[in-house]
This record gives C-alpha cells, structure tokens and sequence, in this order.
C-alpha cells in the first residue's frame, strides 16, 4: 500500500529537531524511515539497540512508538506515513535487489 503522506527530504543541516527529539507517530500510523544517501541512527523507547539506517536499509515505526533520530554522516531522509502496516518486503535496495525480510530494520517493541 502506497503511503498518504511523505515528508519532504531533509539532510543533516535540514532535519528538523523535532525529529532529533523524542516524539511518536499517532494512533494507527506507520512510519517508514528512508534513507536516501548516508547514515541515520533510530532510538526507539524499549529497544535495547539503536538501528543504523542507511540506504536500502530502511526503518519501521509503528503506531505511537516513541523514537528520535540522529545523523551519524552527511545524509538525506525522508519520512513516508501508511495507515496500515505497510509490506516492507517490497522495499528495495540500492542495486534493485530486494532485501530479505529480517534485514530489514524494524522497531518492534
């Protein structure tokens, strides 16, 4: 399922600190964290570890998960919003493979 809503892109000057702070998504919204070009570290309340996005490596928000991000290079992201869980498989990596589904970051808690 396509995603309602997108942010626009930000890189590391841009992101807003809104973002670099703790917040959540809102009720039965899914957020699916794209890294463009770069690094980008997501901390997740309950989640032992951070996860280092980057691209082809994208993360999952679920539902009023509260997180935050942090650049860890120059980078570019952006933020695409699903009312539903989106299909993560369908993703792709940079080369047009697609990646198996437990190498993708997700932050299930």
């Amino acid at each position: 399922m396509a995603a309602y809503r997108s942010t626009p892109v930000f890189d590391e000057i841009t992101l807003p600190a809104a973002l670099r702070a703790d917040h959540r998504t809102k009720a039965g919204t899914w957020g699916v964290i794209t890294v463009l070009e770069g690094e980008l570290l997501l901390t997740c309340a309950g989640v032992a570890e951070p996860l280092v996005l980057s691209p082809g490596r994208p993360g999952l928000v679920r539902p009023e998960q509260t997180h935050f991000v942090t650049p860890l290079s120059a980078m570019r992201m952006r933020v695409d919003f699903h009312d539903s869980e989106p299909e993560m498989t369908a993703l792709t990596k940079v080369d047009g493979a697609t990646p198996p589904s437990d190498d993708i970051p997700s932050v299930i808690a």
